[in-house]
């Protein structure tokens, strides 16, 4: 059963403060955890500011959970309290605190198991801790889409577990309050330490998803039946093509410097075009009064229309209407309308370079290949030459009356006998 108050709407004001380090923390800790199938429950500590009712989530570390009596999980306290120390002692400028927790729960929300863990850290180490939630079912459902992050933030509240009765006696005993879970906005902050990390791990995707995991199979030694000083031919050419594809699969870091620059060219152009579809979509729901506000100044009829419309349509967002207007107009910067045929030209220029520098590595490696061919016909010709000479001095010393095989004998005796 989820636990998430029905206020949907929080009136404590908080304002959470994301940073990059702290999902790169709990997105390694998930997927260490996945690969070594453990069954223990995802549990963290998120380590932060808090200035006022403004927090910060700037660093995360794994914990360990034991069992209870009752069957439920909790924190291991001697062991949480001397790590977290050890953070802190680190992290002393700025000075960082415990300010909440992170661990996985369903798209609904957290659930009965996740009370004890959230008690056992607002009466030990912080009345307001907050609970970062990763939902793994959204990123499998691929449900996370738009620059959207599978996550929520929520606050913790004591609401009474159903309605109250406006018309209940006095002498009535209240419903007992209960722990429920509020959703809290939140947004990404950014540092530039941070960005250096997040390149970084940018940058090492590119290569770990070159990497053959096949080829390390190949590599493993077996077991060599043959005798002591004979060479095992197909366990050394088999160790030769493992290592020849290990060297092909590994990237340089030219490769890896140009597939993430590729990478988060691509995503760029993804999100410009899932934003203009956004914004296309958004203008073409609006009535046609406010796409052609030129023309109803010059029509009293069209004036009236544009008055009921205006008032039966109450969804208008006005500052996006302001702000795609002052984007539109900020187009003839960027393509200007009085030099439109030079900015073509250079256009067209750059795009012959590309296609030349691209038809030029298409020759130089049609060159390579044709070189390669050259040479191992030559090798195959210098083979039939080879072997013709061969054939032909052994023909010249059958004619002199040598046996085959027996090079160092002379001429029979029935030849010069006859």
């Amino acid at each position: 059963m989820s636990l998430v108050s029905t206020n949907k709407t929080s009136d404590s004001g908080l304002i959470i403060n994301l940073h990059p380090l702290v999902l790169l923390t709990v997105s390694d800790y998930i997927t260490r955890h996945i690969l070594r199938e453990q069954t223990t429950p995802i549990v963290g500590a998120l380590l932060g500011q808090q200035s006022g009712r403004s927090i910060s989530l700037e660093h995360a570390f794994e914990c360990l959970p034991i069992p209870s009596d009752d069957g439920s999980f909790i924190l291991h306290e001697a062991w949480f309290k001397d790590r977290l120390q050890q953070y802190k002692d680190v992290h002393q400028a700025p000075a960082l605190d415990l300010v909440g927790w992170f661990t996985t729960t369903p798209a609904t929300g957290p659930e009965a198991i996740h009370v004890p863990l959230h008690q056992q850290i607002l009466q030990n180490h912080n009345e307001t801790a907050i609970l970062l939630a990763f939902h793994p079912a959204k990123v499998l459902d691929g449900k996370s889409a738009a620059g959207k992050l599978p996550l929520t933030v929520y606050e913790s509240v004591y609401d009474s577990g159903g309605d109250v009765d406006e018309d209940m006696d006095v002498g009535e005993k209240e419903p007992a309050l209960e722990l429920r879970f509020r959703e809290l906005p939140y947004s990404i902050e950014t540092g530039e330490a941070e960005m250096i990390s997040v390149d970084f791990v940018a940058r090492g995707g590119g290569n770990a998803t070159a990497v053959n995991g096949s080829v390390k199979a190949d590599k493993t030694p077996q077991a060599s039946q043959t005798t002591v000083g004979q060479v095992d031919e197909k366990s050394a050419t088999t160790a030769k093509d493992a290592t020849a594809l290990d060297d092909v699969n590994i990237l340089s870091s030219e490769d890896e410097e140009l597939i993430a620059s590729l990478t988060a060219r691509t995503s760029a152009i993804k999100m410009l075009h899932t934003r203009i579809k956004l914004l296309k979509s958004y203008l073409t729901s609006l009535p046609p009064s406010y796409l052609t506000a030129s023309s109803v100044a010059s029509n009293p009829v069209q004036t009236t229309n544009t008055a009921r419309e205006t008032s039966s349509s109450a969804d208008v967002d006005y500052p996006l209407l302001r702000s795609t207007q002052a984007l539109l107009s900020r187009l003839p910067l960027v393509l200007p309308a009085g030099n439109l045929s030079a900015y073509k030209q250079e256009t067209l220029a750059e795009k012959s370079d590309v296609e030349l520098v691209s038809l030029l590595g298409s020759l130089g490696q049609s060159v390579r290949h044709a070189r390669e061919l050259g040479r191992k016909f030559a090798v195959v010709e210098n083979g039939k030459n080879s072997a013709r000479k061969m054939d032909l001095r052994f023909g010249r010393l059958s004619d002199l009356g040598f046996e085959d095989g027996e090079g160092t004998a002379g001429p029979s005796h029935e030849g010069f006998l006859g």
